[in-house]
């Protein structure tokens, strides 16, 4: 019997991201910036630049911070770094003589901005690295964020109302994508929202969704959706069914607000698995399924009254999906804003959008803001109201390949060999 060998060496690559990782724990906020210029020279890369996406989800802006390049903002839907950011794909561009990389800042699947680098030539060794090293630096932003005002500041493109700062400290990732699933939420608008919110979260098979409008404007209305998402969210976790969700939340706002407030709520479960969907619709719009075939349909079944006005136990609605359905939930500011004196926007007309949007082929985060960008054009450019929208995409299959690391390490093994021999040669 042969005692197989097991290679612990350590290579290039994986001394370069260890090294930036030992260090990440310790690093102050201000201090990522020339700390990711620092690993990025050791591979011969410069100019580097650190573009996060502004919270109108209009503008890639870059970080500010020594050693980066601060230039002027990229726009998200007409530049490389945009394409790279909404298909979360490196894009490289022949720049004299050398290559302008930009590599999407993945934070798990929720793209939070784009590191853009110069490198006099690359090969298939330093895109792999340099993918792995972006991640990496998504990872460390996100950590850093929860104790620092400076990526907050940089997204910041105008000032923001204190609700608005509220709704979005309440928020989940904006986007989220495995395989059977993908979801992505935007708000609008984006520096004065006050009272729509939306959460979710995959719980083994069970996606958990909720989106909702609070009534009123202002800290008002901020305050209302800060109880009704913190009492669902209480509501999920202690795994109940929807109508016991909506029960939970209908006393919680009464109890704090009074019988003259209540919230608006679309609540969903999705089994990823089978693509089984359960709705309780608590006074909401109906959301729409989406669908190749047919396009866009709105899904109306059973309402009970707003959360906080004491209706009945809800009917729960279910529907079978079939893969690559998706679903648009939305609040009334979408479909209820209307030009002086002329007539109201209208589900219809939001059908007509989706459509045409649609048709574009691009995934869940590019859609939901060209779809929010071509309904604010449409509506004359103007938001009076909040108008938030969260799209779901069903895909089906299973996840079992994702445990087999085993196959996917060995097939890794003979690159990983080949990455060592090229840049050991490099210094560290």
């Amino acid at each position: 019997m042969t005692d197989s060998v097991v290679d612990r060496s350590e290579g290039f690559g994986e001394r370069l991201l260890g090294a930036l990782l030992d260090r990440a724990h310790l690093v102050p906020p201000h201090m990522i910036a020339p700390l990711i210029a620092e690993r990025v020279a050791r591979i011969g890369g410069r100019d580097v630049s650190v573009l996060l996406q502004d919270y109108a989800q209009e503008l890639l802006v870059p970080l500010p911070g020594r050693r980066l390049v601060v230039g002027e903002p990229e726009a998200i839907g007409d530049s490389p770094a945009g394409q790279s950011f909404l298909h979360a794909d490196t894009v490289e561009v022949a720049q004299n003589g050398a290559v302008r990389m930009y590599l999407p800042l993945l934070d798990g699947s929720d793209q939070i901005g784009v590191l853009a680098l110069t490198l006099d030539e690359v090969d298939d060794h330093d895109r792999r690295l340099l993918r792995r090293l972006a991640s990496l630096v998504a990872d460390m932003m996100v950590t850093k964020h929860a104790y620092t005002d400076l990526f907050f500041l940089a997204r910041r493109r105008e000032p923001m109302s204190v609700a608005a700062e509220m709704q979005w400290t309440l928020l989940p990732p904006l986007a989220m994508s495995v395989p059977q699933v993908e979801v992505a939420g935007i708000l609008e608008p984006a520096y004065n929202v006050a009272g729509d919110s939306f959460d979710y979260a995959l719980n083994d098979s069970i996606l958990h969704v909720a989106v909702i409008d609070a009534m009123g404007h202002d800290l008002d209305a901020a305050t209302m959706a800060t109880v009704a998402i913190g009492a669902y969210r209480h509501a999920r976790r202690g795994d109940i069914s929807l109508a016991e969700k909506y029960t939970f939340m209908d006393q919680a706002i009464a109890r704090q607000f009074g019988p003259d407030h209540f919230v608006t709520a679309q609540m969903l479960h999705l089994n990823i698995s089978t693509g089984h969907l359960e709705w309780v619709n608590a006074g909401h719009p109906a959301p729409l399924l989406i669908r190749d075939q047919g396009g866009a349909e709105a899904l109306h079944g059973p309402t009970t009254l707003p959360v906080g006005f004491g209706g009945e136990q809800p009917r729960t609605s279910e529907i079978q999906l079939h893969p690559g359905d998706r679903l648009l939930c939305y609040t009334d500011g979408v479909i209820e804003e209307h030009e002086t004196g002329g007539e109201q926007f209208g589900e219809q007309q939001l059908i007509d959008c989706v459509n045409r949007v649609g048709k574009a082929g691009e995934g869940v985060r590019a859609t939901v803001r060209r779809l929010s960008h071509t309904l604010k054009d449409a509506r004359g450019g103007r938001t009076s109201d909040d108008a938030t929208l969260f799209l779901i995409e069903w895909h089906g299959g299973t996840t079992d390949h994702l445990t087999d690391l085993d196959r996917g390490g060995r097939r890794g093994n003979s690159a990983s060999s080949q990455t060592r021999t090229r840049n050991d040669t490099r210094n560290e």
